[in-house]
């Protein structure tokens, strides 16, 4: 069970560090720096931990479901990326995925 709480938590921090490196801007930027340096080693740790319990292929599909989810929602909340009901209705397909693979793992 704790493998798939820090699965979870470190597929948050993929999107912490996918949405850090969008805001570098050439490297000018000290705080995007920092957050994209701290999700990245965070949440390569939580996929090493994790992947200890949870076999590779089933572990990095929700890793990067999770961080691409998030990162899709925070762009579309933000602005960033334009809303659509398609996108979303394709997030909630690639969530039920997600669920799927955990239910049979």
């Amino acid at each position: 069970m704790m493998s798939w709480i820090v699965l979870i938590v470190s597929g948050v921090f993929e999107s912490v560090w996918a949405i850090a490196l969008d805001h570098i801007e050439g490297l000018g930027r000290p705080l995007p720096i920092v957050l994209f340096v701290v999700g990245l080693v965070a949440s390569m740790a939580g996929l090493a931990f994790a992947m200890r319990d949870i076999s590779a292929g089933t572990a990095y599909s929700i890793w990067v479901a999770i961080g691409a989810s998030i990162t899709v929602c925070y762009g579309m909340l933000t602005g960033a990326e334009s809303f659509s009901w398609v996108k979303v209705l394709l997030l909630m397909g690639l969530i039920g995925c997600v669920i799927g693979l955990k239910l049979v793992s």
